[in-house]
C-alpha cells in the first residue's frame, strides 16, 4: 500500500503541473500579438505533446500537454505496486493451497489487484495516465477497508465453494469489475469536462485548470462506453457461469437470492446504458450518470450486500 500511496502522490503531482502548464499557455496565447508567444511556449514546455491516446484516437485535448517527469514516476511506481500486490496475493493463495478468493478479505486483494492490472492493461493500448490518481486511490481506499475491516485468518474452502467454477465465475467477475471501475472512472471526468465546457460556451470561469490537458467531454465518453462494453459482456458471463454453478451447487438455476438478484441488477443497469446510448440517443451526461449508477450498484454489491444480507451467498468470512 506504501507503494501505492507514493504512486498515488506523483499522479497527483502530475495534476498541479498540468494546472501550471495551463497558465503558461494561456499567458503564451495573450503575448500572441507582440509575437513572442512561440518562444515563450516552447520554453514553458507547453506545446510538445502525445498528438494521439491510441493509433487510432487522437488526443484533442483544447491545450497540449508536455510529458511529465511526474507521471512517468506515477506510473513506474503503480508497476512495482502492482508486482508487490501479485506477489501477496499469490501467497496468499499458496498458503490457503487454492485460489486466493474465497472470503471478502481475499476478494478485495485479489479484485484491487485485478483492477489495477486492467487499467496497466489498458495503457499499453490507450494513454489513460491521466487516471492515475483515481484508480491509485481507489485502490487504496479499498484495500485499507480490506485491511481494517475484513482481514480473515485462511479457512477451508465451505463445500458449496469446492468447485472449478469458484475459479472461472469469480475471476470473470472481477475482471468486468475492473473495465467497470475504469468506465466509472471516464465518466467521473468526462462530466467534469462536460461543466468546464459548457462554462467555457458561457464565457464563464473554466474551473479546474488541469481538465484542458484532458480529451474533451465526447472522446472521454467515447472510450467510457466502450471500456464499459467489455466490462459488459464479462458480467453477462459472470451471470451465465453463476447460474450453471447454482444448479450443480443447490440444484437450480436461480433462486432470486439476494446476490443473485443484484447482480441481475447491475447486469440490467448496464444493458440499458447500452441500449440507450446505441438506440435511444443518450449522450452526454445522462450516459455518464448511467455509467456511475452501475458501478455504484457494484460496489453496492461488494460492500453491503455481501457483509449485510443473509443468503446462499454469505461467504464474507466476516
Amino acid at each position: 500500500m506504501a507503494v501505492y500511496a507514493m504512486a498515488f502522490i506523483a499522479f497527483a503531482i502530475d495534476l498541479a503541473r498540468r494546472g501550471s502548464a495551463v497558465d503558461a499557455a494561456e499567458a503564451a496565447a495573450a503575448s500572441t500579438a507582440s509575437g513572442t508567444a512561440s518562444a515563450q511556449a516552447s520554453a514553458a514546455g507547453g506545446v510538445a505533446t502525445l498528438t494521439r491516446l491510441s493509433a487510432r484516437m487522437e488526443n484533442d485535448a483544447s491545450t497540449p500537454y508536455a510529458r511529465s517527469k511526474s507521471l512517468r514516476i506515477g506510473v513506474s511506481l503503480t508497476v512495482l505496486a502492482w508486482l508487490l500486490h501479485l506477489a501477496a496475493t499469490v501467497m496468499r493463495g499458496i498458503a490457503a493451497e487454492r485460489v486466493p478468493w474465497a472470503n471478502m478479505y481475499e476478494f478485495a486483494m485479489t479484485g484491487t489487484l485485478i483492477i489495477m492490472g486492467v487499467f496497466l492493461l489498458v495503457l499499453t493500448r490507450v494513454d489513460l495516465r491521466f487516471l492515475g490518481t483515481f484508480v491509485t486511490g481507489l485502490v487504496l481506499v479499498l484495500l485499507g477497508i480490506a485491511s481494517l475491516n475484513y482481514y480473515v485468518e485462511i479457512a477451508p474452502l465451505p463445500p458449496a465453494l469446492q468447485s472449478a467454477w469458484l475459479v472461472i465465475h469469480v475471476f470473470v467477475a472481477t475482471l468486468g469489475t475492473g473495465f467497470f471501475a475504469l468506465g466509472f472512472a471516464l465518466s467521473v471526468v468526462q462530466l467534469l469536462q462536460s461543466r468546464r465546457e459548457a462554462r467555457l460556451a458561457e464565457a464563464k470561469p473554466a474551473g479546474l485548470k488541469f481538465l484542458s490537458t484532458l480529451p474533451s467531454a465526447t472522446t472521454l465518453e467515447n472510450l467510457s462506453y466502450r471500456t464499459n462494453i467489455v466490462g459488459f459482456i464479462l458480467w453477462t458471463f459472470t451471470l451465465m457461469a453463476g447460474s450453471i454453478w447454482a444448479e450443480a451447487a443447490w440444484g437450480r438455476y436461480w433462486g432470486w437470492d439476494t446476490k443473485e438478484v443484484w447482480t441481475f441488477i447491475i447486469w440490467v443497469i448496464y444493458a440499458g446504458y447500452i441500449h440507450a446510448r446505441a438506440t435511444r440517443g443518450w449522450r452526454g451526461s445522462r450516459s455518464a450518470w448511467l455509467a456511475i449508477i452501475g458501478f455504484s450498484a457494484v460496489m453496492f454489491n461488494f460492500g453491503i450486500v455481501n457483509v449485510f444480507f443473509k443468503g446462499l451467498h454469505a461467504y464474507s468470512g466476516l
